[in-house]
C-alpha cells in the first residue's frame, strides 16, 4: 500500500488518500462488505500494521501479493485484517516461512481467490432474470443472496481447498528426493480449439463464452477423472499435468474422441511431452512445457503428436509397442510359449523431423489408441 509512514491519516495536503472504488460512498456496497468480512472498519494501513507488530513495509509487502489496492491512509481494515498480517508474520519470526515464501502465499492465494471471487459474484448476478420483488435492481438483490450463500461456500471453500492440499501433500510424499519436489518429471499437455480466432468473429459473445464454458467444462472433467491435474485454461487452450505419460496420453486420446462426438464444438488439436518440469505456484515451467506447446500449434486436426521422451516412456512402460512388427514378435513368442500376448493400449507413429522455433529439431510421433473398444469407458 502507499502510505505515509508517520501514521497520520492525511495526506501533506490535509485529505485523506481513498481510491475512487471505496465501497464507503455507497451504503448498500458498505452493508455488502460489513456482511462478507463480518466486521466493521477501524484501522488504517498504519494502524494495522502496529497493532499486527509488522513494519509497514512488510505489511505493504503482504497487502500487494494479496491482489488488495492501495488505499493511502483511508480507515478502511478490520480485525481480520489485522490477524492476517500477525499470522503471517508469525510464520515468518518462528522460522516455518521465510519472508519471501510467506509473500508467495500471499500472492498465490490472492490469485487464485480473486478469480473465483469475480466468477461467483457474476454467477449469483447473472442467474437472476427477474428480481424477487418489483423495482429492485440487481445490485440490491445481491445481499440476500450472499447473505444466504456465505457461510455455505465459505465451508465448501475450506472443503475443497484440505482435499486438494491432501493430494497435492501426498504427491509430494512419493516423490523420490528433494529435488523432485520442485523439479519434477511429469507429462505436460496442451489441447487447443482450431480455429478458435475466426469463431471470434463470427459468433456472439453469448454463444462464444458457452462454447468455452462447455470447451472447459468438458477438459476439466476429463482431465479429473483420469487422474490428472488441470494447471490453467486460456479460453480456447488448456494446459494439463500428469505423472505418467500413460494417464496423459488416455485423456488426451479421449479429450478428441469427445470433443469429435460433439458437433457443436470444433476440432481439437493436442500437443504432449515428457520431462523435467519446474512447478512455481501451481503452474509449470521449463523446456518440456515448450516443447509441448510447439507440439501443440503443428499438430494435425483432431489428432495428438507427442515428443520422442514421451513415445519412449509409453514404450518402457508398456502401453504402447515401437512399433507393429515389434508387437506382432511379441503376440507369436506369447502364442509359443502358450501366454497372453501383451496388451497394448497405444499405438506410436513416428513424424517427419522438423525444426521448432527456439527448440531445434523435434521428431513427434503421432499417438493413437491401438484397441479403439473401449475408448469411451
Amino acid at each position: 500500500m502507499t502510505v505515509d509512514d508517520t501514521g497520520s491519516d492525511e495526506g501533506a495536503d490535509g485529505r485523506v488518500d481513498v481510491p475512487a472504488t471505496d465501497p464507503g460512498d455507497d451504503p448498500l456496497a458498505l452493508r455488502l462488505e460489513q456482511l462478507i468480512l463480518g466486521a466493521e472498519r477501524r484501522y488504517t494501513p498504519f494502524q494495522a500494521a502496529r497493532s499486527a507488530g509488522v513494519s509497514m513495509e512488510l505489511a505493504s509487502r503482504f497487502w500487494r501479493a494479496m491482489g488488495f489496492a492501495d488505499i493511502g491512509q483511508a480507515r478502511a481494515l478490520t480485525e481480520a485484517d489485522v490477524l492476517a498480517l500477525r499470522r503471517l508474520a508469525g510464520l515468518v519470526e518462528a522460522g516455518l516461512l521465510s519472508e519471501a515464501m510467506a509473500v508467495q502465499v500471499a500472492r498465490s492465494t490472492g490469485q487464485t481467490t480473486a478469480r473465483l471471487a469475480e466468477w461467483q459474484i457474476d454467477s449469483f448476478l447473472e442467474g437472476l432474470t427477474e428480481p424477487p420483488e418489483p423495482g429492485m435492481t440487481r445490485t440490491e438483490v445481491t445481499y440476500p443472496i450472499v447473505e444466504l450463500l456465505l457461510p455455505e461456500l465459505e465451508e465448501f471453500l475450506v472443503y475443497v481447498w484440505r482435499r486438494q492440499l491432501a493430494a497435492s501433500a501426498g504427491r509430494v510424499v512419493q516423490a523420490a528426493d528433494d529435488e523432485e519436489m520442485v523439479d519434477r518429471r511429469l507429462a505436460v499437455c496442451f489441447a487447443d480449439l482450431v480455429g478458435f480466432t475466426r469463431l471470434t468473429r463470427r459468433m456472439e459473445e453469448e454463444e462464444l463464452g458457452e462454447l468455452v464454458e462447455a470447451f472447459e467444462t468438458t477438459a476439466a472433467d476429463l482431465v479429473a477423472a483420469r487422474g490428472g491435474r488441470l494447471i490453467k485454461t486460456l479460453g480456447d487452450e488448456v494446459l494439463y499435468a500428469a505423472d505418467d505419460a500413460g494417464t496423459a496420453a488416455e485423456i488426451a486420446l479421449l479429450l478428441v474422441e469427445t470433443m469429435g462426438n460433439d458437433p457443436t464444438m470444433p476440432e481439437l488439436r493436442v500437443g504432449m511431452a515428457f520431462g523435467t518440469v519446474t512447478t512455481r505456484m501451481g503452474d509449470v515451467f521449463g523446456t518440456t512445457v515448450n516443447l509441448a506447446s510447439r507440439l501443440t500449434s503443428i499438430a494435425p486436426r483432431d489428432a495428438v503428436l507427442v515428443d520422442s521422451a514421451f513415445a519412449e516412456e509409453l514404450i518402457r512402460t508398456g502401453d504402447a509397442p515401437a512399433s507393429e512388427a515389434e508387437a506382432a514378435e511379441a503376440a507369436t513368442a506369447a502364442e509359443k510359449e502358450g501366454e497372453e500376448p501383451p496388451v497394448y493400449r497405444f499405438a506410436l507413429q513416428p513424424m517427419w523431423q522438423r525444426p521448432v522455433r527456439g527448440l531445434g529439431v523435434v521428431e513427434p510421433w503421432l499417438l493413437t489408441r491401438r484397441d479403439t473398444g473401449g475408448a469411451g469407458e
